[in-house]
């Protein structure tokens, strides 16, 4: 048991019944003075790190309303590079979990995998190391990776603004509907959007935005 250290945890997900028994194991976990937030969409989530950015780690379900697949994981890495994440999710295809540490997950906990195995996954990642149930970890690393390294670094570069604008081109959507989705001068997005461009190294936003797909969890 983790005691004499206040924590600060966040955990997102949209299932009440598994935020209250994952809330209950944390208690025990990190100690009565731990501060356990909850959130059960990206909306409620971001306030909650705008109030608490010192916050030691944050659980992040996969499917979570608003996180459409790895963008959720991606935004806040780009947002909070600093904050450990920890994927839990029903999803325990090695292709998927893979994929969620190569765009910077710290662990991935299976919802099957008992709730006492928990300490393990904080431990390693308070002590800067990832963490995968060991039976796992084989399959994992033999897994098929859905993005290249590359592109996974080359996101790592952009800005959460140009983040912001990727996914919006992503969606189709212009200049100045992003100028206005953004409060911003279309000059401003023009701005973004070239170098969003130069740090995915594409020639145009029709490939910036294939690349974003990518992010979005596949049908498997």
């Amino acid at each position: 048991m983790l005691r004499n250290i206040t924590m600060i945890a966040l955990i997102a997900d949209d299932h009440p019944l598994f935020r209250v028994a994952l809330s209950q194991a944390c208690a025990n976990i990190l100690g009565a003075d731990a501060l356990l937030l909850q959130a059960q969409n990206m909306g409620q989530l971001w306030p909650l790190l705008r109030q608490h950015p010192d916050t030691n780690f944050i659980f992040l379900d996969l499917k979570m309303p608003g996180s459409d697949g790895f963008t959720g994981l991606t935004a806040l890495r780009t947002e909070y590079p600093d904050v450990p994440v920890i994927m839990v999710s029903a999803e325990e295809d090695p292709v998927i979990i893979k994929q969620a540490l190569a765009l910077g997950a710290s662990a991935y906990i299976p919802k099957s995998a008992p709730l006492e195995r928990l300490s393990d996954a904080i431990a390693a990642v308070l002590n800067g190391d990832t963490w995968l149930p060991e039976e796992l970890i084989a399959d994992v690393n033999n897994a098929t990776s859905l993005i290249d390294d590359d592109f996974a670094q080359r996101l790592e570069q952009l800005t959460p603004q140009q983040f912001r604008v990727l996914k919006m081109v992503a969606d189709g959507l212009l200049n100045k509907q992003i100028a206005y989705e953004m409060n911003v001068q279309e000059t401003t997005v023009k701005q973004h959007v070239s170098a969003v461009l130069r740090k995915l190294n594409v020639n145009n936003r029709t490939l910036a935005g294939i690349l974003f797909e990518k992010l979005r969890l596949p049908d498997r």
